[in-house]
């Protein structure tokens, strides 16, 4: 009787380890398995990111094209200009009601009669020129605030200083002015910073005559 119980609890010992291994070679795999799929998640999620970081500079940029008439920038920024202190208000190109970003810009440009688009997401893919020679009538463009155009277009304003002077725009903000202000390039927008793009075609310089060059033909001479 002893021997025989002695046997059955020896069954019962190795059943139970052989049970207690069985269980642990089956659970092993799963937190591994789990964690590997985490990790593999969040690698995605940044590659995603980091993909979406760089969107802005993979545009086929095209050239600047805009009709400005008789229009000079100077009489483009005197007229922006009296327009400081008109309140900001989001998706508005109404002074009486307020102005977003990229309605300031579009009234302004309007009034002129000059077409520019409306969002300054439409200037993402214009070519830009080098922000040292951005000059009066210049749009200047940043990365938005908000979450949904925080890597791409969402903020424009209007130059209205000169090359070799500090950079100064005029825009609406939706910040601590809450309107139409003038802001000097400061480190913010710096990082915020995407563009120049030139809207008033360069003027061609008169050429000088040569006083010392000889004259082609005879009416020339006469």
């Amino acid at each position: 009787m002893e021997i025989f119980t002695y046997h059955y609890n020896m069954h019962v010992v190795i059943g139970s380890k052989l049970l207690l291994v069985a269980c642990l070679s089956l659970m092993k795999p799963v937190k591994p398995a789990v964690l590997h799929a985490s990790k593999k998640h969040k690698a995605n999620k940044t590659v995603k990111l980091h993909s979406h970081a760089r969107l802005r500079h993979h545009y086929a940029e095209v050239e600047a094209n805009y009709e400005t008439g008789e229009t000079t920038p100077d009489e483009l920024v005197e007229f922006a200009q009296t327009l400081k202190g008109v309140r900001y208000r989001y998706g508005s190109s109404n002074p009486e009601k307020g102005f977003d970003c990229s309605g300031f810009v579009n009234y302004v440009f309007t009034h002129f009669g000059i077409s520019i688009p409306r969002s300054s997401s439409d200037f993402a893919p214009v070519k830009g020129i080098d922000i040292k020679d951005a000059k009066f009538g210049d749009l200047i463009l940043f990365t938005g605030t908000r979450s949904h155009n925080y890597h791409s277009a969402g903020h424009i304003g209007i130059v209205i200083s000169q090359p070799g002077e500090p950079l100064v725009f005029i825009h609406s903000t939706s910040g601590d002015e809450n309107g139409v202000t003038e802001t000097a390039m400061n480190e913010r927008y710096q990082r915020r910073y995407i563009k120049t793009i030139r809207v008033f075609k360069e003027e061609p310089q008169p050429q000088e005559e040569d006083e010392d060059a000889v004259p082609d033909t005879l009416e020339e001479a006469r």
